[in-house]
């Protein structure tokens, strides 16, 4: 009762003190969970914040839920699907995004064969569950595009009546790693034609190592629909990148989008912050604050590679907003 009480008194005190709060200065408790990258948090309509993660050994999709960000620090992780011992589901199981979809658990995942660990394609789990942690999660199957290629990082979001799916993807030329595409969703899990081009890594901070644009997440805000993605190899080159486009436009028209030509948010040596990026958003225990998820080293040189170091810990920070109604990331500012 004594534990309660003071979890109950420190939930009042933290949302009292949030009109005083310039961006930035919320005291999250990062990382808010080690070793998981590609974080992504729901915040539902139970209240719950609901974390995914790529974990470092690649072969499971865990959920963990907690009242509060910094709760999932703490939260108890739940296994809720593992890789295939053998087939088209048996390795590098990859950046899971949860999402509810027309009154349905969606999760969003790369996997690829156990025999092929990079022929990477994009797959869905699904639940009608109330509480996702519960289940059962049924495999949906892959999410099939015009082409066949690398493609993983599928996210989705609604917009005027319209339901769209952004992933990355190799171009058919495979002249790059892979690019942005997006397209009208017909359900869930599926796509129509046509299918446009986001972005793709042609910028010299975009193609260091490798020539990525992955990890898309949307948030829409002050009459704009804003996309952020990632950009070049997983190490301390690892950069985030911004596109926006009008809420009235067509968005289906590539001519409308914009695309900043520099990162975001990028490594700040001083802050020992390296190689941050795909990030999703979410909003703060006031339901107002707006709040970047994202995942980032601590120091430079890597223990293995890019793919071997399991320590992209999942952090948050309050995302900011200039007076053109402009996200600002603060990148001088730690968490």
């Amino acid at each position: 009762m004594t534990s309660l009480l003071f979890r109950v008194l420190g939930t009042m005190v933290l949302l009292a003190a949030w009109p005083a709060l310039a961006d930035g200065d919320f005291p999250y408790h990062n990382p808010i969970v080690e070793q998981r990258a590609d974080p992504w948090v729901h915040k539902h309509t139970d209240g719950y914040y609901y974390f995914i993660g790529t974990a470092p050994e690649f072969d499971r999709i865990e959920l963990r839920r907690a009242k509060t960000i910094n709760g999932l620090r703490e939260a108890s992780a739940k296994v809720i699907w593992r890789k295939h011992a053998g087939g088209e589901l048996g390795a590098n199981i990859w950046a899971p995004e949860l999402h509810f979809i027309d009154g349905q658990w969606v999760i969003y995942y790369a996997a690829a064969p156990a025999d092929k660990p990079f022929l990477i394609r994009m797959h869905a789990l699904t639940s009608n569950a109330v509480n996702p942690m519960d289940g059962p999660w049924v495999e949906a199957g892959q999410i099939q595009t015009p082409w066949d290629s690398f493609s993983l990082d599928a996210t989705s979001f609604s917009h005027k009546g319209k339901r769209y799916l952004i992933w990355a993807q190799k171009d058919k030329a495979e002249s790059y790693n892979s690019a942005l595409y997006m397209a009208e969703q017909t359900s869930a899990t599926t796509i129509k034609e046509p299918v446009i081009t986001l972005t793709e890594p042609t910028l010299d901070w975009e193609t260091i190592g490798y020539k990525v644009n992955e990890g898309a997440a949307v948030i829409k805000k002050h009459g704009r629909v804003f996309v952020t993605y990632s950009a070049s190899a997983t190490d301390h080159n690892y950069a985030m990148g911004m596109l926006w486009a009008d809420a009235d436009a067509d968005l289906m028209d590539p001519s409308v989008w914009h695309k900043s030509p520099t990162p975001v948010f990028a490594t700040n040596a001083e802050l020992k912050r390296f190689g941050p990026g795909h990030n999703s958003f979410t909003v703060a225990e006031d339901g107002v604050t707006d709040l970047m998820i994202y995942h980032a080293r601590d120091y430079r040189e890597l223990k293995g590679t890019p793919l071997t170091d399991p320590n992209r810990n999942a952090r948050a920070r309050v995302l900011g907003w200039d007076d053109q109604g402009m996200p600002v990331f603060n990148q001088t500012q730690d968490d």
